[in-house]
Protein backbone atom coordinates (compact mmCIF):
# COMPACT_ATOMS: atom_id res chain seq x y z
CA UNK A 1 0.00 0.00 0.00
CA UNK A 2 2.66 2.19 1.01
CA UNK A 3 4.83 1.56 -1.99
CA UNK A 4 1.42 2.32 -4.41
CA UNK A 5 0.97 5.63 -2.38
CA UNK A 6 4.91 6.55 -3.48
CA UNK A 7 4.52 6.02 -7.04
CA UNK A 8 1.10 7.81 -7.13
CA UNK A 9 2.65 10.88 -5.33
CA UNK A 10 5.94 10.32 -7.74
CA UNK A 11 3.71 10.17 -10.62
CA UNK A 12 1.83 13.85 -9.15
CA UNK A 13 4.90 15.47 -9.13
CA UNK A 14 6.43 14.38 -12.50
CA UNK A 15 2.91 15.85 -14.22
CA UNK A 16 3.45 19.06 -12.37
CA UNK A 17 6.80 19.71 -12.68
CA UNK A 18 6.65 20.87 -15.72
CA UNK A 19 4.16 23.32 -15.41
CA UNK A 20 6.01 24.07 -11.91
CA UNK A 21 9.28 25.31 -13.84
CA UNK A 22 7.73 26.70 -16.74
CA UNK A 23 5.80 29.26 -14.44
CA UNK A 24 8.99 29.65 -12.79
CA UNK A 25 10.57 30.81 -16.15
CA UNK A 26 11.58 34.38 -16.60
CA UNK A 27 9.40 36.31 -18.26
CA UNK A 28 11.17 38.14 -21.69
CA UNK A 29 10.79 41.82 -20.89
CA UNK A 30 10.55 44.25 -23.36
CA UNK A 31 11.73 48.02 -22.35
CA UNK A 32 9.96 50.81 -24.29
CA UNK A 33 12.37 54.01 -23.16
CA UNK A 34 9.94 56.84 -24.08
CA UNK A 35 9.53 59.97 -23.15
CA UNK A 36 6.59 59.92 -21.26
CA UNK A 37 5.92 63.82 -19.91
CA UNK A 38 8.01 65.86 -21.84
CA UNK A 39 7.10 67.62 -25.12
CA UNK A 40 7.12 64.31 -27.36
CA UNK A 41 5.06 62.58 -25.05
CA UNK A 42 2.12 62.85 -27.41
CA UNK A 43 4.24 61.77 -30.40
CA UNK A 44 5.29 58.53 -28.38
CA UNK A 45 4.42 58.00 -24.59
CA UNK A 46 1.26 55.89 -23.83
CA UNK A 47 0.96 55.33 -27.27
CA UNK A 48 4.34 53.90 -28.28
CA UNK A 49 3.94 51.88 -25.12
CA UNK A 50 0.22 50.30 -26.80
CA UNK A 51 1.67 49.63 -30.02
CA UNK A 52 4.39 47.44 -28.35
CA UNK A 53 1.40 45.79 -26.50
CA UNK A 54 -0.44 45.10 -28.97
CA UNK A 55 2.33 43.11 -30.96
CA UNK A 56 2.60 41.09 -27.44
CA UNK A 57 -0.83 40.45 -27.93
CA UNK A 58 -0.76 39.39 -32.19
CA UNK A 59 2.16 37.15 -30.88
CA UNK A 60 -0.11 35.33 -28.65
CA UNK A 61 1.13 36.69 -25.33
CA UNK A 62 4.87 34.30 -24.99
CA UNK A 63 7.08 32.72 -26.87
CA UNK A 64 9.60 30.11 -26.60
CA UNK A 65 8.76 29.35 -23.97
CA UNK A 66 8.66 32.70 -22.20
CA UNK A 67 5.54 34.89 -20.81
CA UNK A 68 6.18 38.28 -22.84
CA UNK A 69 6.00 41.42 -20.27
CA UNK A 70 6.11 45.23 -21.40
CA UNK A 71 7.85 47.89 -18.95
CA UNK A 72 8.25 51.28 -19.75
CA UNK A 73 10.28 54.65 -18.20
CA UNK A 74 10.27 57.66 -18.93
CA UNK A 75 13.88 59.05 -20.57
CA UNK A 76 12.78 62.64 -19.05
CA UNK A 77 14.65 63.60 -22.75
CA UNK A 78 17.82 63.12 -20.80
CA UNK A 79 20.76 61.43 -22.07
CA UNK A 80 21.97 60.70 -18.55
CA UNK A 81 18.77 59.54 -17.35
CA UNK A 82 18.11 57.07 -19.83
CA UNK A 83 21.49 55.63 -19.95
CA UNK A 84 20.98 54.44 -15.98
CA UNK A 85 17.60 53.56 -16.69
CA UNK A 86 19.02 51.45 -19.07
CA UNK A 87 21.24 50.00 -17.40
CA UNK A 88 19.43 49.35 -14.36
CA UNK A 89 17.18 47.47 -16.32
CA UNK A 90 19.75 45.55 -18.05
CA UNK A 91 21.68 44.74 -14.93
CA UNK A 92 18.59 44.57 -12.24
CA UNK A 93 15.43 43.78 -13.71
CA UNK A 94 16.52 41.47 -16.37
CA UNK A 95 14.67 43.86 -19.55
CA UNK A 96 15.98 41.88 -22.76
CA UNK A 97 14.79 44.42 -25.48
CA UNK A 98 15.26 47.76 -25.80
CA UNK A 99 12.49 49.68 -27.88
CA UNK A 100 11.12 53.59 -29.20
CA UNK A 101 13.84 55.63 -27.80
CA UNK A 102 13.35 58.90 -28.88
CA UNK A 103 15.82 61.96 -29.11
CA UNK A 104 18.76 61.65 -30.73
CA UNK A 105 21.23 62.08 -27.86
CA UNK A 106 19.26 59.72 -25.84
CA UNK A 107 19.88 57.23 -27.87
CA UNK A 108 23.42 57.80 -28.51
CA UNK A 109 23.30 57.49 -25.12
CA UNK A 110 20.98 54.22 -24.89
CA UNK A 111 22.85 52.27 -27.92
CA UNK A 112 26.26 52.76 -25.89
CA UNK A 113 25.24 50.92 -23.08
CA UNK A 114 23.26 48.55 -25.11
CA UNK A 115 26.62 47.70 -26.61
CA UNK A 116 28.70 47.62 -23.59
CA UNK A 117 25.91 45.00 -22.33
CA UNK A 118 25.24 42.85 -25.58
CA UNK A 119 21.69 43.62 -25.25
CA UNK A 120 19.10 44.52 -28.36
CA UNK A 121 17.57 47.78 -29.10
CA UNK A 122 15.33 48.46 -31.85
CA UNK A 123 15.03 52.33 -32.56
CA UNK A 124 11.52 53.99 -34.01
CA UNK A 125 11.99 57.38 -33.04
CA UNK A 126 15.66 58.44 -32.84
CA UNK A 127 16.29 59.76 -36.47
CA UNK A 128 20.41 60.66 -36.35
CA UNK A 129 22.04 59.05 -38.91
CA UNK A 130 24.73 58.27 -36.68
CA UNK A 131 23.13 55.10 -35.05
CA UNK A 132 24.10 53.77 -38.50
CA UNK A 133 27.23 55.68 -39.54
CA UNK A 134 29.88 56.46 -37.27
CA UNK A 135 28.41 54.67 -33.58
CA UNK A 136 27.08 51.88 -35.54
CA UNK A 137 26.54 49.09 -32.94
CA UNK A 138 25.96 45.45 -33.59
CA UNK A 139 23.14 44.77 -31.53
CA UNK A 140 20.82 48.10 -32.50
CA UNK A 141 18.41 48.60 -35.63
CA UNK A 142 17.21 51.70 -36.50
CA UNK A 143 14.00 50.58 -37.56
CA UNK A 144 11.90 54.01 -38.57
CA UNK A 145 13.99 56.56 -40.74
CA UNK A 146 17.22 58.50 -40.12
CA UNK A 147 17.79 61.93 -41.21
CA UNK A 148 19.41 60.93 -44.22
CA UNK A 149 15.94 59.13 -45.85
CA UNK A 150 13.93 62.45 -44.69
CA UNK A 151 16.27 64.78 -46.39
CA UNK A 152 16.64 62.78 -49.65
CA UNK A 153 12.87 62.33 -49.84
CA UNK A 154 11.96 66.38 -48.88
CA UNK A 155 15.15 68.13 -50.24
CA UNK A 156 14.93 66.42 -53.60
CA UNK A 157 11.51 66.78 -54.61
CA UNK A 158 11.33 70.64 -53.73
CA UNK A 159 14.72 71.23 -55.55
CA UNK A 160 13.05 69.15 -58.85
CA UNK A 161 10.01 71.99 -58.47
CA UNK A 162 12.24 74.97 -58.50
CA UNK A 163 12.90 75.31 -54.66
CA UNK A 164 16.41 75.76 -55.44
CA UNK A 165 17.86 78.71 -52.38
CA UNK A 166 17.57 77.20 -49.17
CA UNK A 167 18.33 78.20 -45.21
CA UNK A 168 17.53 76.13 -42.25
CA UNK A 169 16.23 76.45 -38.51
CA UNK A 170 17.09 73.87 -37.36
CA UNK A 171 17.11 71.63 -33.42
CA UNK A 172 20.22 72.16 -31.25
CA UNK A 173 20.59 68.59 -30.75
CA UNK A 174 22.26 65.75 -33.19
CA UNK A 175 18.87 64.93 -34.99
CA UNK A 176 18.80 68.76 -36.15
CA UNK A 177 21.95 69.24 -36.82
CA UNK A 178 22.54 65.80 -38.78
CA UNK A 179 19.55 66.66 -41.05
CA UNK A 180 20.89 70.67 -41.63
CA UNK A 181 24.09 68.94 -42.88
CA UNK A 182 23.00 66.14 -44.84
CA UNK A 183 20.19 68.21 -46.56
CA UNK A 184 23.30 70.93 -47.35
CA UNK A 185 24.57 68.23 -49.41
CA UNK A 186 22.02 67.39 -51.07
CA UNK A 187 21.15 70.86 -52.29
CA UNK A 188 24.41 71.56 -53.36
CA UNK A 189 25.47 68.52 -54.83
CA UNK A 190 21.98 68.84 -57.06
CA UNK A 191 22.64 72.70 -57.95
CA UNK A 192 20.75 74.64 -54.91
CA UNK A 193 22.29 77.52 -52.42
CA UNK A 194 22.16 76.59 -49.22
CA UNK A 195 22.22 80.26 -47.58
CA UNK A 196 22.59 79.68 -44.04
CA UNK A 197 21.10 78.36 -40.65
CA UNK A 198 20.30 79.00 -37.02
CA UNK A 199 19.78 76.76 -34.30
CA UNK A 200 17.08 76.72 -31.33
CA UNK A 201 17.05 74.83 -28.22
CA UNK A 202 14.54 71.59 -27.67
CA UNK A 203 11.05 73.37 -26.60
CA UNK A 204 11.62 77.01 -27.43
CA UNK A 205 8.76 78.70 -27.03
CA UNK A 206 9.59 82.51 -29.07
CA UNK A 207 10.53 81.42 -32.22
CA UNK A 208 11.19 85.23 -33.58
CA UNK A 209 14.92 85.80 -33.56
CA UNK A 210 15.17 82.54 -35.66
CA UNK A 211 12.16 83.43 -37.79
CA UNK A 212 13.52 87.09 -38.59
CA UNK A 213 16.87 85.48 -39.53
CA UNK A 214 14.95 83.34 -42.11
CA UNK A 215 13.44 86.16 -43.57
CA UNK A 216 16.29 88.41 -43.86
CA UNK A 217 18.02 85.29 -45.83
CA UNK A 218 15.63 85.92 -49.06
CA UNK A 219 15.96 82.12 -48.96
CA UNK A 220 12.89 80.83 -51.01
CA UNK A 221 12.77 77.76 -49.02
CA UNK A 222 12.64 77.65 -45.14
CA UNK A 223 13.77 74.02 -44.15
CA UNK A 224 12.70 73.31 -40.27
CA UNK A 225 14.83 70.82 -38.98
CA UNK A 226 12.59 71.03 -35.92
CA UNK A 227 9.66 68.15 -34.44
CA UNK A 228 6.52 68.53 -31.96
CA UNK A 229 5.87 71.95 -30.44
CA UNK A 230 8.93 73.63 -31.99
CA UNK A 231 7.42 72.50 -35.40
CA UNK A 232 4.34 73.85 -34.47
CA UNK A 233 5.79 77.45 -33.19
CA UNK A 234 7.93 78.03 -36.47
CA UNK A 235 4.79 77.22 -38.93
CA UNK A 236 2.64 79.55 -36.76
CA UNK A 237 5.61 82.36 -36.07
CA UNK A 238 6.43 82.02 -39.88
CA UNK A 239 2.56 82.79 -40.96
CA UNK A 240 2.89 85.71 -37.76
CA UNK A 241 5.92 87.60 -39.50
CA UNK A 242 4.72 87.33 -43.06
CA UNK A 243 7.13 85.06 -44.52
CA UNK A 244 4.44 83.22 -46.33
CA UNK A 245 3.20 86.25 -47.67
CA UNK A 246 6.13 87.08 -48.37
CA UNK A 247 6.52 84.39 -51.09
CA UNK A 248 8.96 82.45 -48.66
CA UNK A 249 7.86 78.45 -47.99
CA UNK A 250 8.38 76.24 -45.19
CA UNK A 251 9.31 72.70 -45.81
CA UNK A 252 9.85 70.25 -43.03
CA UNK A 253 12.17 67.49 -42.66
CA UNK A 254 9.69 65.80 -40.56
CA UNK A 255 5.90 66.03 -39.83
CA UNK A 256 3.44 63.87 -37.52
CA UNK A 257 -0.28 63.46 -37.88
CA UNK A 258 -0.83 65.39 -34.72
CA UNK A 259 1.03 68.23 -35.45
CA UNK A 260 -1.10 69.14 -39.02
CA UNK A 261 -3.96 68.54 -36.57
CA UNK A 262 -2.86 70.92 -34.35
CA UNK A 263 -2.03 73.26 -36.90
CA UNK A 264 -4.78 73.21 -38.79
CA UNK A 265 -4.92 72.38 -42.70
CA UNK A 266 -6.07 76.27 -43.87
CA UNK A 267 -2.15 76.51 -42.17
CA UNK A 268 -0.47 73.39 -43.27
CA UNK A 269 -1.83 73.04 -46.46
CA UNK A 270 0.43 72.66 -48.97
CA UNK A 271 3.34 70.95 -46.46
CA UNK A 272 5.26 68.01 -48.01
CA UNK A 273 6.86 65.53 -46.46
CA UNK A 274 8.58 62.53 -46.31
CA UNK A 275 6.90 59.84 -44.08
CA UNK A 276 7.54 55.73 -43.66
CA UNK A 277 3.81 55.54 -42.68
CA UNK A 278 0.14 56.86 -43.06
CA UNK A 279 -2.87 55.10 -41.73
CA UNK A 280 -4.94 55.65 -45.12
CA UNK A 281 -2.62 53.90 -47.04
CA UNK A 282 -3.81 50.59 -48.10
CA UNK A 283 -6.37 47.68 -46.71
CA UNK A 284 -3.37 46.99 -43.77
CA UNK A 285 -2.77 50.59 -42.59
CA UNK A 286 -6.27 51.06 -42.10
CA UNK A 287 -6.89 47.86 -40.42
CA UNK A 288 -4.22 48.17 -37.94
CA UNK A 289 -5.24 52.16 -37.52
CA UNK A 290 -8.64 51.25 -36.61
CA UNK A 291 -7.31 48.88 -33.96
CA UNK A 292 -5.13 51.23 -32.18
CA UNK A 293 -7.65 53.97 -32.49
CA UNK A 294 -10.26 51.83 -30.37
CA UNK A 295 -7.61 51.86 -27.87
CA UNK A 296 -6.20 55.04 -28.26
CA UNK A 297 -8.73 57.06 -29.54
CA UNK A 298 -6.26 58.84 -32.05
CA UNK A 299 -4.71 57.25 -35.34
CA UNK A 300 -1.24 55.84 -35.50
CA UNK A 301 1.72 57.68 -36.46
CA UNK A 302 4.57 55.99 -38.11
CA UNK A 303 6.44 55.68 -34.82
CA UNK A 304 3.93 53.62 -33.20
CA UNK A 305 3.41 51.44 -36.33
CA UNK A 306 7.40 51.18 -36.12
CA UNK A 307 7.44 50.02 -32.60
CA UNK A 308 4.36 47.40 -33.28
CA UNK A 309 6.94 46.39 -36.75
CA UNK A 310 10.64 46.26 -34.80
CA UNK A 311 8.58 43.92 -31.56
CA UNK A 312 6.62 41.96 -33.89
CA UNK A 313 9.20 41.30 -35.88
CA UNK A 314 11.76 40.02 -32.81
CA UNK A 315 9.31 37.89 -31.64
CA UNK A 316 8.72 36.27 -34.89
CA UNK A 317 12.52 35.73 -35.06
CA UNK A 318 12.57 34.55 -31.50
CA UNK A 319 9.97 32.09 -32.46
CA UNK A 320 12.11 30.85 -34.81
CA UNK A 321 15.42 30.25 -33.25
CA UNK A 322 13.76 29.18 -29.90
CA UNK A 323 16.20 31.97 -28.22
CA UNK A 324 16.59 35.60 -27.30
CA UNK A 325 20.15 35.19 -27.46
CA UNK A 326 21.62 38.37 -29.67
CA UNK A 327 24.12 36.58 -31.54
CA UNK A 328 21.26 34.28 -32.30
CA UNK A 329 17.91 36.42 -33.18
CA UNK A 330 19.79 39.28 -34.73
CA UNK A 331 20.90 37.18 -37.44
CA UNK A 332 17.82 35.25 -37.76
CA UNK A 333 16.16 39.05 -38.13
CA UNK A 334 18.22 39.88 -40.60
CA UNK A 335 17.37 36.67 -42.74
CA UNK A 336 13.65 37.07 -43.05
CA UNK A 337 12.35 40.03 -44.51
CA UNK A 338 9.81 42.10 -43.14
CA UNK A 339 6.49 42.48 -44.09
CA UNK A 340 3.69 43.42 -42.17
CA UNK A 341 1.45 46.64 -41.45
CA UNK A 342 4.45 49.34 -41.71
CA UNK A 343 7.22 47.71 -44.77
CA UNK A 344 6.75 45.58 -47.42
CA UNK A 345 10.13 43.19 -48.33
CA UNK A 346 11.89 45.08 -45.46
CA UNK A 347 15.10 44.45 -44.73
CA UNK A 348 17.78 44.59 -41.88
CA UNK A 349 21.07 45.84 -43.35
CA UNK A 350 24.45 45.17 -41.79
CA UNK A 351 24.96 48.70 -40.46
CA UNK A 352 21.69 48.30 -38.56
CA UNK A 353 19.24 50.28 -41.17
CA UNK A 354 15.72 48.40 -41.54
CA UNK A 355 15.58 49.24 -45.22
CA UNK A 356 11.99 49.87 -46.73
CA UNK A 357 9.97 52.02 -48.88
CA UNK A 358 8.72 55.27 -48.09
CA UNK A 359 6.35 57.59 -49.15
CA UNK A 360 6.10 61.68 -50.01
CA UNK A 361 2.40 63.03 -48.50
CA UNK A 362 0.95 66.08 -49.00
CA UNK A 363 -1.34 67.83 -46.53
CA UNK A 364 -4.56 68.00 -47.97
CA UNK A 365 -7.00 71.57 -48.29
CA UNK A 366 -9.82 71.76 -45.50
CA UNK A 367 -12.10 71.25 -49.05
CA UNK A 368 -10.39 67.77 -49.52
CA UNK A 369 -10.53 66.74 -46.18
CA UNK A 370 -13.30 64.44 -44.54
CA UNK A 371 -12.69 63.85 -41.55
CA UNK A 372 -10.52 64.66 -38.86
CA UNK A 373 -7.48 62.18 -39.17
CA UNK A 374 -8.19 62.51 -43.63
CA UNK A 375 -5.43 64.88 -43.61
CA UNK A 376 -2.53 63.62 -46.20
CA UNK A 377 -2.65 62.16 -49.71
CA UNK A 378 -0.11 60.28 -51.82
CA UNK A 379 2.24 61.61 -54.06
CA UNK A 380 3.79 59.60 -54.48
CA UNK A 381 6.09 56.34 -52.94
CA UNK A 382 9.89 56.05 -52.85
CA UNK A 383 11.23 52.71 -53.09
CA UNK A 384 13.90 51.52 -50.78
CA UNK A 385 16.35 51.46 -53.34
CA UNK A 386 15.72 55.40 -53.90
CA UNK A 387 15.38 56.70 -50.44
CA UNK A 388 18.15 54.96 -48.63
CA UNK A 389 22.00 55.69 -49.06
CA UNK A 390 23.80 52.90 -50.61
CA UNK A 391 25.06 50.54 -48.12
CA UNK A 392 28.54 51.87 -49.92
CA UNK A 393 28.14 55.22 -48.35
CA UNK A 394 27.94 53.86 -44.68
CA UNK A 395 30.65 55.19 -42.10
CA UNK A 396 29.43 51.94 -39.58
CA UNK A 397 32.85 50.42 -38.71
CA UNK A 398 31.42 47.16 -38.35
CA UNK A 399 31.23 47.09 -42.25
CA UNK A 400 34.99 47.58 -42.17
CA UNK A 401 35.25 44.08 -40.60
Amino acid sequence: MYGRRMLAVGALLGALLPGLGAAQEKPLKIGVLTDMSGPFATLVGENSVEAARMAVEDAGGSVAGRKIEVVFGDTLNKADVAANLARRWFNVEGVDVLVDVPVSSVALAVQAVAKEKKKVVLFSSALTDRLSNEDCAPYSVQWMLDTNVLARGTVRSILEGGGDSWFFISADYAFGHSMERISQELITSYGGKFLGSVKNPLNTPDMSSFLLQAQASKAKIIGVANVGADFRNIVIGAADFGLLAGGQKLASMIVYDADIIALGLDKARGLLMTTAYYWDLDDKTRSFAERFFKRRNVMPNMIQASVYSSVAHYLKAAKETGTFEPEKILPQMRAMPVNDIFATNGKLRPDGLMEHDTYLLEVKTPAESKSKWDILKLVRRIPAEVGYPPLSASKCPTLAK
